[in-house]
C-alpha cells in the first residue's frame, strides 16, 4: 500500500468526463463552484473564484478536453495512417499491421512514454533519459497539455496538474516515495527511476541527463524535481543536466524558487531551448490569473539560429500586439529559408513536404511551426551563442 508522504495539501483538480452541458453554463454565470461535479478543491481551497478570467479559462479547459476525448479514436486513426503513408517504404508495416495497430493500439494505450539509452563510448559513460513531447494524433497528450489544475505542496509551490499526472502523480493526490505498483498500471516516474537505478548500479561511474521536447520538456524538469522531493542523493549527485526544448511553463514563482535552490545545490545544469516564436514555451500565461513563470536560464535563438542566453524569450506571453507583424514576416521568412537551406547549410537539411507545408501553414499561425522538431534540431547543429559581457 502507498504512503501518503508528500501530500498535496492544496489543489484545483478538472473531471472532464463528468461535466455536463448545465455544469459548464453554471461556470460562467457562478462564483460559487463547491456544487460544481467536474471541479474538486482541496479543504484548504477557496470555492469561490470572483476572477471571471479564471472561470473562462477552466471552462475552455475542459471543453477542449471533452471534445478531444470524444475525437480521440478517430484522431488516432487519422495520425496512423497519416504516419504509415509517410514511412510506408522505411517502415513497411502493411495493411494488416494497420489493423493490428486500429485495434489494439487505442483500446489502452500509454499516455507517457519515455526513452532511455546509454553511450558507453564516452568516458565516463553517458545514460540518457529522454521524454517523448506530445504526439499529434493522440487526443491524451493534447489533454495533458490544456488541463489547467493545479497542486500546492508545501514549501515548494504550485504545478500544473496536467503534467503531474502524465508522471505519475498519485490518485490520492500525492507522491510516496515508493509505491506498490503490482497489477497496477505502471506510473512513468517510479517505472524510470527503478530502471535508471538498475542501470547506475551496474556502471559505478556513470552519469545521466534528461531530456524533453515540448511535453517531454516539461516531464524532464518534473522528473527531477520529484527526485529531489523524495531526497533522492544518490541520484541527483549522478545528474550531469536537464535540457528541455520547446519546454512549456510547469509552475509558478515559488516553485522556480525551490528548483533553482536544489539545482545549484545538487550542481546540476538545467538549460531550456527556445526557437524564435515557438508558441510553447510562452505557455501557460505568465500573468496575475494563472501566475506561471519559467526558472533557469534560456538559450533563444533567432530564425537564423544566432542564440544568447536570456532570463525569459522575447515576447513572454506569445500575444504582445508589438510582435505581430514581427511574427508574421519571420514566418515568411522561415517559408522562404525552406527552399534554400539544402543549398547554404547542405543536403541533409532538406525539409520535406510536409514540413514546407507547416510552413504555409505558419503564415497563418506563426507560432506553431516553430515549435517542431526540426528547427530544434537544426538549433542543436547550427547554432551559435553569444555570451553577453559580465
Amino acid at each position: 500500500m502507498a504512503s501518503e508522504e508528500y501530500l498535496c495539501q492544496n489543489y484545483l483538480f478538472l473531471k472532464p468526463k463528468e461535466a455536463t452541458l448545465f455544469d459548464l453554463i453554471r461556470l460562467l454565470y457562478s462564483s460559487n463552484l463547491e456544487e460544481i461535479r467536474f471541479v474538486e478543491f482541496s479543504d484548504q481551497s477557496d470555492r469561490h473564484i470572483d476572477n471571471f478570467r479564471r472561470r473562462w479559462l477552466i471552462f475552455i479547459s475542459v471543453v477542449a478536453q471533452k471534445l478531444l476525448l470524444f475525437i480521440r479514436i478517430p484522431l488516432a486513426i487519422v495520425g496512423n495512417v497519416l504516419e504509415l503513408c509517410l514511412n510506408l517504404l522505411s517502415s513497411n508495416g502493411g495493411f494488416l499491421r494497420l489493423l493490428y495497430n486500429l485495434f489494439t493500439g487505442y483500446l489502452e494505450s500509454f499516455s507517457t512514454e519515455a526513452l532511455l539509452l546509454q553511450d558507453t563510448r564516452a568516458d565516463p559513460s553517458v545514460i540518457v533519459v529522454a521524454f517523448r513531447g506530445t504526439s499529434p494524433f493522440q487526443a491524451i497528450d493534447w489533454c495533458t497539455d490544456i488541463d489547467i489544475s493545479w497542486y500546492e505542496l508545501q514549501n515548494v509551490g504550485k504545478i500544473h496538474g496536467g503534467f503531474m499526472k502524465a508522471l505519475g502523480l498519485q490518485p490520492n493526490q500525492s507522491w510516496p516515495k515508493e509505491i506498490d505498483d503490482q497489477g497496477s498500471p505502471p506510473f512513468a516516474y517510479y517505472t524510470i527511476r527503478k530502471i535508471l537505478r538498475e542501470m547506475l548500479q551496474k556502471n559505478k561511474d556513470a552519469k545521466f541527463i534528461v531530456t524533453g521536447h515540448s511535453l517531454g520538456g516539461a516531464l524532464a524538469i518534473l522528473f527531477v524535481f520529484v527526485l529531489v522531493l523524495h531526497e533522492e542523493a544518490s541520484l541527483l549527485e549522478r545528474l550531469e543536466g536537464v535540457y528541455t526544448f520547446g519546454q512549456p511553463r510547469v509552475g509558478d514563482s515559488i516553485f522556480g524558487e525551490f528548483m533553482n535552490k536544489n539545482l545549484k545545490k545538487y550542481e546540476v545544469n538545467y538549460l531550456r531551448f527556445v526557437y524564435s516564436n515557438d508558441i510553447v514555451p510562452r505557455l501557460p500565461y505568465d500573468d496575475k490569473t494563472q501566475m506561471f513563470k519559467h526558472f533557469g536560464d534560456c538559450l533563444y535563438f533567432n530564425s537564423c539560429y544566432k542564440g544568447k542566453v536570456l532570463v525569459e524569450e522575447p515576447n513572454k506571453n506569445y500575444f504582445n500586439l508589438l510582435w505581430i507583424v514581427p511574427k508574421y514576416l519571420n514566418a515568411v521568412w522561415e517559408l522562404i529559408r525552406s527552399f534554400i537551406i539544402p543549398y547554404t547549410a547542405g543536403p541533409d537539411y532538406r525539409e520535406s513536404w510536409f514540413m514546407r507545408f507547416a510552413r504555409v501553414i505558419g503564415l497563418v499561425i506563426p507560432g506553431l511551426p516553430p515549435h517542431g522538431p526540426q528547427d530544434y534540431n537544426n538549433v542543436t547543429r547550427l547554432g551559435s551563442i553569444t555570451y553577453s559581457a559580465a
